[in-house]
């Protein structure tokens, strides 16, 4: 019964994940959400507002300096919870070997 259930669910999921999939406007058209003015915006202004000759360098370190901090933010969280959680097994094994050596 509950291997039915889930796969109910999955397969419900499935549908509406293909529903969405069929309706995205096609690549490449004018129209489609992702051709915007704020491109258009960091094109014709980014050198002028930040003073820098690279359009990727002043959207990332300029209009979206915050989001870049966030994202830094949680890669370093995440690189600090691993090396925390190797060294806490490292410890462990030492305190074995010395338990069983006297």
């Amino acid at each position: 019964m509950n291997k039915l259930f889930t796969f109910l669910v999955l397969g419900g999921l499935l549908v509406v994940l293909l529903a969405s999939i069929s309706e995205l406007p096609p690549m490449g058209e004018m129209d489609n959400p992702s051709y915007n003015e704020i491109a258009n915006y960091y094109i014709d202004n980014s050198a002028e507002d930040t003073g820098s000759t690279n359009i990727i360098a002043a959207i990332i370190t300029d209009y979206r300096a915050f989001d870049t901090l966030g994202e830094t933010t949680v890669l370093f969280t995440g690189i600090a919870a691993v090396v925390s959680l190797i060294g806490v097994t490292h410890h462990k094994d030492k305190k074995k070997e010395e338990e069983n050596h006297g």
